[in-house]
């Protein structure tokens, strides 16, 4: 009987599964609702695609992009496995062809988006089918909670109504607490099993910079990393040619991209980048989303993003192949009071508003943290921990710590003495013993923790709170108005049984040099000649199939070819991404490079 490490290993090429991929697709097998909470990279598409091949009928993959729909369809192909995408971009024949496909049982993934599903004639049509699955990627979208919130995938809970038998794996890279319960709730999934992956991301050096000579500190970082891929996020489409021009000017091999580029030469610039002719895109937020390409080995934000979960998935895009990547992060408070007024200036829902400058003034703590920026992420997500990532620049060189123990005890204690029902501000003002009306409405000038903290400086406990946060000892309910809550990083700290290092209060932080990884991402033993003409191999076909290089084979394989040098078949099917298909269509070519070679 086929299982699903029998499909991993024949069609994808893969000896054994990572994370919880397997237990997710047991899951799925017997028919439950799953929620899938996995950071980019960490192979949530196995997850449902082998279950799509292991049952009878049609999974239904809904994707807020007609690019992602692309990439996924595409690398499916390649693995002789039947997928198609229903979207603006295919033409009347296509659809017809799919049909077909559909009718006679021969598609098994259909990737869709939700307003085309939506449609009450396709949801008809859909009915008398056999649908297997329904699988909900970007599922933060469903949520107002989450960083891209989209009023069409609130619509996706019409699916139970119309499909109450047929289960439901929401998946997505990254949803804090409440956004996870939203996502839940607004999908109506039943009794969901919920996954949650670790986010820290072992591979990727974490930097934030203030972002004084911005220009100047990329050039120098890209000299540092010569010939590496990677993106440079921008906040404007002006700042995307502004950086492309300065660094054409300089010789690097570099682009700009954003919405206002003609179709035709977004398309073409992409298709440059993941086939490593071009080395550097210079994109706002529209570029990057479903990029599998695996070999970037860097990310620049020019300016601040607006919230935690849309700069870990933007960060994600780099080392994807598991190899050592870099994140640079430029901030400076014109980005802050610029993002702020975009939310400002919104036509949104007021509660959405807040949400999302609640979400902004966490990524400014984020880029001015003095602490573990590996903890702050995880502890925002839910993952609590406080112990160093050694990956981050506050870990690789820490600032100057002192005991804050006894601050901690007394804004713990205080929180908790206000029933947990005050946010940041507040907590401040009972600590420091103010009189304001607010305060002695809510009888907060009665509890033994008023004034306690008077001594200290408003803006300093500021400071203070905001590392207590980051380090998990607190956390803001985005869904109870930013109130603070007690976390189980708290309780041995009230009790004496763990210090608290703080850093002190100061204006400006100097900024910490970012300094080069000392790693090669080729091993030693790798024939640099033969990955070389093993590349070239591969970008002729790419070009010839108008697909991306990647698609083809990942550097990483590559790389194992040119260091193992296989001599047959059954020594290629040992190479990590080279399945029972991709040996079919390029075995013989690839055999033949080695052979030539030695």
């Amino acid at each position: 009987m086929t299982t699903p490490l029998h499909i991993l290993q024949e069609r994808f090429g893969y000896s054994g599964f990572r994370h919880e991929q397997e237990t997710i697709i047991t899951s799925v097998l017997a028919k439950k609702d799953n929620l899938v909470v996995m950071p980019t990279g960490g192979g949530k598409s196995i997850c449902f695609q082998i279950p799509a091949l292991l049952q009878e009928g049609l999974t239904i993959v809904v994707s807020p992009l007609i690019a992602l729909m692309n990439d996924q369809v595409q690398a499916l192909r390649q693995l002789d496995i039947p997928a198609g995408a229903l979207h603006s971009h295919i033409s009347s024949s296509g659809k017809n062809k799919i049909d077909q496909q559909i009718s006679q049982g021969l598609l098994k993934l259909l990737y869709v988006s939700p307003e085309s599903l939506l449609r009450p004639a396709f949801l008809e049509y859909l009915k008398n089918k056999s649908i297997s699955l329904f699988a909900i990627d970007e599922a933060h979208c469903v949520s107002i909670w989450g960083n891209d919130f989209r009023p069409e995938y609130v619509k996706l809970k019409m699916l139970k109504e119309y499909f109450p038998q047929v289960p439901t794996i929401a998946l997505t890279a990254t949803a804090d607490q409440a956004t996870q319960a939203d996502i839940v709730k607004q999908l109506q999934l039943s009794e969901p099993k919920v996954f949650l992956a670790s986010f820290e991301r072992h591979n990727i050096k974490t930097t934030a910079s203030p972002g004084q000579k911005r220009m100047q500190q990329i050039v120098g970082f890209l000299r540092d990393h010569p010939d590496e891929p990677g993106i440079i996020y921008c906040l404007s489409r002006k700042s995307t040619e502004k950086v492309a021009s300065h660094l054409q000017g300089l010789g690097f091999s570099c682009d700009a991209y954003h919405a206002g580029v003609d179709s035709h030469l977004r398309a073409d610039l992409q298709l440059k980048f993941q086939s490593d002719e071009l080395q550097i895109i210079c994109a706002t937020i529209a570029f990057g989303m479903g990029i599998d390409k695996p070999n970037i080995r860097w990310v620049i934000h020019y300016n601040m993003p607006k919230n935690i979960e849309g700069y870990y998935q933007e960060i994600g895009r780099g080392g994807r192949d598991g190899d050592p990547a870099e994140a640079l992060l430029f901030y400076s408070w014109a980005d802050f009071l610029n993002l702020q007024s975009f939310v400002d200036r919104s036509d949104a829902h007021e509660t959405f508003k807040n949400v999302q400058r609640a979400k902004l003034e966490r990524m400014w703590e984020f880029a001015t943290a003095a602490s573990c920026r590996t903890n702050l992420v995880l502890n925002y997500f839910g993952e609590y921990r406080n112990h160093k990532c050694n990956h981050c620049d506050n870990c690789i060189s820490p600032p100057k710590l002192m005991d804050g123990t006894r601050h901690a005890q007394m804004a713990l204690s205080a929180v908790i003495r206000c029933g947990e029902s005050v946010g940041m501000n507040m907590l401040i003002d009972v600590l420091r013993g103010s009189y304001k009306q607010e305060v002695r409405a809510a009888g907060f000038d009665r509890i033994k923790t008023f004034g306690a903290g008077r001594e200290i400086p408003f803006l300093d406990w500021k400071h203070y709170i905001t590392q207590m946060i980051n380090q998990g000892l607190l956390s803001i309910d985005f869904t109870d108005h930013s109130k603070l809550k007690r976390t189980p990083l708290g309780l041995p700290i009230l009790k004496n049984e763990a210090k608290v290092h703080l850093t002190e209060f100061i204006a400006q932080r100097k900024s910490v040099k970012t300094q080069k990884a000392q790693t090669d991402l080729l091993p030693d033993d790798v024939d640099q000649g033969l990955m070389a003409r093993l590349k070239s191999w591969r970008l002729d076909l790419a070009r010839a199939q108008g697909l991306p290089a990647y698609v083809i084979l990942t550097n990483k394989s590559l790389e194992q070819i040119a260091a193992h040098k296989p001599e047959n078949a059954t020594q290629l099917l040992n190479v990590d991404g080279i399945g029972q298909a991709k040996l079919t269509k390029y075995g013989d070519q690839i055999l033949a490079i080695v052979a030539k070679d030695t």
